[in-house]
């Protein structure tokens, strides 16, 4: 803008220049005319008047009697020369004048030579002094009796036109100066804000939204600074707007617990989300901006993608496939991307991982078999004996004796399954609340190992428990934390072979209580660890059910730690035996 600034003043300045001295020019040419219009004037009045007083007064020769020629001289500041009928000079006060005498001998025979055809008239000398001459008839008596002729120099007008142009000069001078402040001033008034409008509009090109503009005045530049002002405080709000929506949209997306893929109308994918990346393990940069067809290893999904081209309506499906060394099931959900005037844009993909609700449902599905199963075998037992009974045994003492203790054996494993049902279920709401208190796990475990030490040496099995010498405490429900170290104990009794041994270590640490209960049993196979806190899960399942399990307790001993806000795990080696852990807050 401050190219476009020098330009209008430089124009300015060159329009001003031409104008004032054009203006100079023609004021040149009417002073000059006017004042050599006034002298020539001049000349013909003085002439005309001479002539006059000596027709007047006499004639000629009273005229030169009186000496008045001198005297006219002087008075008319002018040359004087006064020429009889027949052509003398009777008068000439250019005797004197030796730089132009030459060249007034040759205007003075030049007017003698037209003095027959014109009584008067002008002539200029075509010499360098410029003479301008002016003669006029005499009459006296009616006749003529001579000419009288004035001439001077333009000296006086030059003199004149010199001050004129030195005046114009000055003058145009000041005011072109005068002029060009006040246009520069005009200019940048007008120009500034229009250069800052300028600088500001590129800045808003630039996607700077923060840039104004200065609003100085209340003319239409006002009205431009105001009107951009307004417009860059708009283009903000949009932006931030905008912004806002963009990190919302981006938030969503990238933390939506959904995988998400989006491809364009030419098969080029623009757009995997997180989720996506960390399920399916890829990077995005090697992902992007691909076609489909080249990134995707899928055969399965392709075919979703290549479907949702052809037919341009939505689609849902479950697919397992095959994540690393994992098969996860996923419901796909694909659907076209149409905007105004069915204009196709692309697809949207959708991958819900519903492996957990696959297993849930499998865990539904194994839970209500199992329950089933292990109610079914005491049932049938039970009826089985029962219906031997009324067929006749009942006279039988020993077989009735012996049915019955049957009967009461497997209606007690019936109780207890429905029992520990039904604590787990408690212990599975939400609603299931403990009592705490502070406990000191040294008593309670020594109340526990004494509750177990009958059945132990039923086995010839040893018992020991290792405690520090002072009191453990924790924040705990006495109950539930003695049901589960009664179930982890009675299972290590259970699994060691006679003559075995269980032994049972607190440790007292900083911040934590750990309570190691290892066995000298059969152990756990390295794949089915995972599984044994699973409900109605089984190691060995003719053992357990023979022991009276259920394949509950595991999931309960589970169940209440984690409300304890402890962890438990287990460390096992088939033919060693297993090692489960338990760690507990202070």
């Amino acid at each position: 803008m401050t190219n476009s600034r020098s330009r209008l003043i430089f124009t300015l300045i060159v329009l001003n220049i031409t104008v004032l001295l054009a203006l100079g020019l023609i004021l040149g040419q009417l002073f000059k005319s006017y004042f050599l219009h006034t002298f020539n004037e001049r000349l013909e009045k003085e002439a005309l008047f001479i002539s006059m007083y000596i027709k007047e007064n006499g004639g000629l020769d009273e005229f030169f009697k009186e000496g008045k020629a001198d005297n006219f001289t002087r008075i008319l500041d002018s040359n004087l020369t006064i020429i009889s009928k027949y052509g003398s000079i009777l008068f000439d006060s250019n005797e004197k004048k030796e730089e132009y005498r030459e060249e007034h001998q040759k205007m003075i025979s030049s007017i003698l030579d037209k003095r027959d055809m014109e009584s008067e008239g002008f002539k200029v000398s075509d010499g360098g002094n410029d003479l301008h001459y002016y003669w006029k008839e005499i009459e006296s008596g009616g006749e003529i009796e001579g000419y009288v002729i004035l001439n001077n120099q333009l000296g006086v007008i030059k003199e004149a036109n010199r001050q004129m142009w030195g005046i114009l000069t000055v003058s145009l001078g000041s005011a072109l100066i005068l002029i060009i402040m006040l246009g520069v001033k005009i200019a940048s008034r007008y120009t500034r804000p229009i250069e800052a409008a300028t600088k500001t509009a590129i800045e808003l090109a630039k996607g700077n939204y923060k840039a104004r503009t200065y609003e100085e005045q209340s003319d239409e530049t006002g009205m431009l600074s105001t009107s951009l002002n307004k417009l860059a405080r708009n283009l903000q709000e949009m932006e931030v707007a905008r912004a806002m929506q963009q990190d919302r949209l981006v938030t969503l997306i990238e933390n939506i617990g959904s995988s998400v893929l989006l491809i364009d109308n030419k098969g080029y994918i623009t757009l995997i989300n997180r989720s996506y990346k960390q399920i399916f393990k890829v990077d995005g940069s090697n992902f992007l901006y691909k076609l489909y067809y080249e990134v995707i290893q899928h055969k399965e999904i392709i075919q979703i993608i290549e479907e949702i081209f052809v037919t341009e309506k939505s689609l849902k499906r479950q697919l397992i496939l095959p994540v690393g060394l994992e098969r996860k099931h996923f419901e796909v959900y694909g659907a076209p991307i149409i905007g105004t005037n069915d204009e196709w844009k692309g697809i949207l993909i959708v991958f819900h991982d519903i492996s957990e609700l696959k297993k849930l449902e499998q865990m539904r599905k194994d839970f209500v078999a199992n329950v089933s199963h292990e109610l079914k075998t005491p049932i049938t037992s039970i009826k089985g004996f029962s219906e031997t009974l009324l067929d006749g045994a009942l006279n039988d003492k020993d077989t009735l004796e012996n049915f019955l203790g049957i009967i009461l054996k497997e209606s007690d494993r019936l109780q207890i399954l429905i029992q520990e049902l039904l604590d787990l279920s408690k212990i599975e709401q939400h609603e299931f609340a403990l009592n705490i208190e502070k406990i000191d796990l040294k008593v309670l475990l020594k109340e526990t190992c004494a509750i177990l030490d009958g059945k132990a040496q039923q086995k010839e099995i040893e018992l020991n428990l290792e405690a520090p010498g002072h009191p453990v405490y924790v924040e705990g429900d006495s109950f539930r934390l003695k049901q589960t170290f009664i179930n982890l104990i009675t299972n290590g009794l259970t699994y060691t072979p006679n003559n075995g041994r269980v032994d049972v270590n607190i440790a007292d640490q900083r911040e934590s209580v750990r309570i190691e209960i290892k066995d000298t049993g059969i152990g756990i196979e390295k794949e089915e660890l995972p599984r044994i806190f699973e409900r109605f899960y089984r190691v060995d399942r003719a053992r357990s059910r023979n022991s009276g399990g259920t394949g509950l307790g595991l999931a309960i001993v589970k169940h209440i730690v984690e409300a304890h806000h402890g962890r438990i795990h287990v460390e096992s080696e088939v033919g060693q035996g297993s090692t489960f852990i338990v760690e507990l807050n202070k």
